[in-house]
């Protein structure tokens, strides 16, 4: 193609682009207040005035009957967020974090890999990644704590001299038959932004599956949002499925994005479904894309922080590329004791709310906090993976008051710490010129590190307080000798260190590395879960590639 035919090609474009926006309304033109929605049928597309048409014409016959439509604005939001420091344990022999248990982060990067490109660096909470996978830890012993607890001590292989520290902690399931009954809203967008096959309709979809999953006695009720909110399906039980499924069937996407005030409805139909003994949930489906009404992060995670006092929780599932606000959702599904998870295939909805439903629907604890001190005759330096989003400060811990993250029924979560021995040569910072701490108290033929965890069963204010101790009977011998979930997650691990510029990473470990020690670790992999990573690393590794060849200044 020559360089007129491009001309008009790129002339065309932009008038297609300005008749566009004159055809369009302004987002601040929708009304704010509360109407009832009347699902209709989606109009189609007006057609483009005659000078417009004949511009179009013109270009597509020059260019020989080729149009090529520009590429979509790129205006996903991600929260900036550097890496946790490596800290002194003689200085600050203390970490406190909240759990997380979302997975949202492993699904959207699985996504930009299968298109051929990085993420984003924020877009990688590697904590996240490390959570999106079933570690198969030992159920909790029958009639004790809802939890057990797994710590493992191996030599890391991402840098000489180090090791690393990972705690396991795995939620009890619980039968079908012994789940408590469900109040759940549906709070979908049905703004312009949810109109793409990838949105919209991949969410009526993933609701299909969930039906499938839910028991006869279970409510659910429907409210959406666009330029203004409105109820679709007051409560209704399960039982009564065609009739639900017809009202999802009925959703539009078109307008502006009234989310504040979704939310706001939303909570109250769930309030008036509200049970006691049920789990009362209210579930969000959107890109993220607020911008009509209470649209401020603030006033948001405000108001749903309020409402969580209730005892309802909020989970918030996240569509589409291009416009997807991950930020604001993450935000959002932390405030509400909930959970955030990402849908790009029909596959991710089976898991999210199919497989995994018991883990995203019945909580089991509340506000679960965890708090490492570690020995400093023992230990040097540390550094947590990921949880960057959910520190706490110490004092934190015992303050039954600092809301935290919550668990549900068999979910499990992963946390790692590089840590650096006493006296190794791995050691990162310099000891100080003119002397240093005062000598630690610890025994080094002792404790490595003593970890508490803090939870409260659903519904309480007190909570309970677990102990381990990480002593030589938790130390593997080798990498190779550890636990199947420990080099797996070790992989894991260094594969969003990797996507994140691997400047924690030693020169000797990289992609070839992650690949090797995650097919050495795979197991029984009854999804396949396991097999797609090792696959996402070959992405990965193509995509770093062409990303360095396509930098100003590398000759193609």
């Amino acid at each position: 193609m020559n360089t007129k035919n491009l001309t008009y090609i790129s002339l065309a474009a932009a008038i297609l682009l300005a008749g566009c926006a004159s055809h369009s309304a302004p987002d601040d033109a929708a009304p704010e207040t509360e109407v009832a929605y009347e699902p209709v049928m989606a109009p189609p597309p007006a057609p483009p005035p005659p000078q417009m048409a004949a511009a179009l014409g013109r270009a597509r016959d020059m260019a020989g009957g080729l149009m090529i439509a520009p590429e979509p604005e790129f205006r996903d939001q991600y929260e900036d967020v550097d890496p946790n420091p490596v800290k002194l344990t003689s200085e600050e022999p203390v970490s406190t974090f909240s759990i997380d248990v979302d997975t949202a982060a492993y699904a959207n990067t699985r996504r930009f890999l299968k298109s051929g490109v990085l993420p984003p660096k924020d877009a990688v909470r590697i904590e996240e990644m490390i959570n999106y996978f079933d570690y198969t830890y030992p159920q909790p012993e029958a009639g004790k704590d809802p939890f057990a607890t797994y710590v493992t001590l191996s030599p890391s292989p991402y840098a000489e001299g180090r090791e690393l520290m990972q705690i396991g902690i795995q939620g009890r399931d619980i039968d079908r038959d012994a789940r408590p009954p469900i109040n759940l809203t549906l709070l979908v967008d049905v703004s312009g932004s949810m109109h793409s096959d990838d949105k919209l309709p991949l969410a009526k979809q993933a609701l299909k599956l969930m039906l499938e999953q839910m028991d006869p006695a279970d409510t659910i009720s429907i409210a959406v949002y666009a330029g203004a909110a409105g109820e679709v399906l007051a409560p209704t039980p399960v039982s009564d499925k065609r009739k639900i499924v017809a009202a999802l069937e009925d959703l539009r996407a078109g307008g502006s994005t009234a989310g504040g005030e979704g939310l706001r409805l939303a909570y109250s139909l769930a309030e008036q479904g509200l049970k006691d003994g049920a789990v009362n949930r209210v579930m969000l489906l959107t890109d993220g894309d607020f911008n009509v009404g209470i649209t401020d992060s603030e006033q948001l995670e405000d108001f749903i922080s309020r409402e969580r006092d209730t005892g309802i929780y909020l989970s918030v599932l996240g569509f589409g590329r291009g416009n997807y606000n991950d930020a604001l959702m993450q935000k959002l599904a932390q405030s509400g004791n909930g959970t955030a998870a990402y849908v790009d295939t029909l596959s991710e909805a089976r898991k999210v709310l199919a497989d995994d439903l018991g883990g995203n629907m019945f909580p089991i604890a509340d506000d679960v906090k965890i708090q490492v001190e570690f020995n400093p005759a023992r230990i040097s330096e540390y550094r947590l993976i990921g949880y960057e989003t959910r520190m706490l400060d110490r004092e934190d811990f015992n303050n039954d008051k600092v809301d935290a993250g919550d668990i549900g029924a068999g979910a499990s979560v992963t946390a790692i710490y590089e840590v650096t021995p006493t006296g190794s040569d791995g050691a990162q910072i310099d000891p100080l010129r003119y002397g240093t701490a005062p000598e630690a108290a610890g025994d080094a033929s002792g404790e490595y590190a003593f970890v508490k965890l803090r939870y409260k069963p659903p519904g309480e204010d007190e909570s309970i307080l677990l102990t381990h101790a990480v002593t030589d009977e938790d130390r593997a011998a080798s990498l190779d000798k550890a636990p199947e979930w420990v080099r797996f997650a070790t992989a894991v691990a260094g594969f969003g260190e990797m996507l994140r510029g691997g400047e924690n990473l030693g020169a000797g470990f990289g992609w070839k590395e992650i690949r090797n020690l995650a097919a050495g670790a795979k197991g029984e992999d009854e999804f396949g879960y396991r097999a797609e990573f090792i696959e996402l690393t070959r992405l990965a590794e193509t995509a770093e590639a062409q990303a360095a060849l396509n930098r100003p200044g590398v000759d193609n």
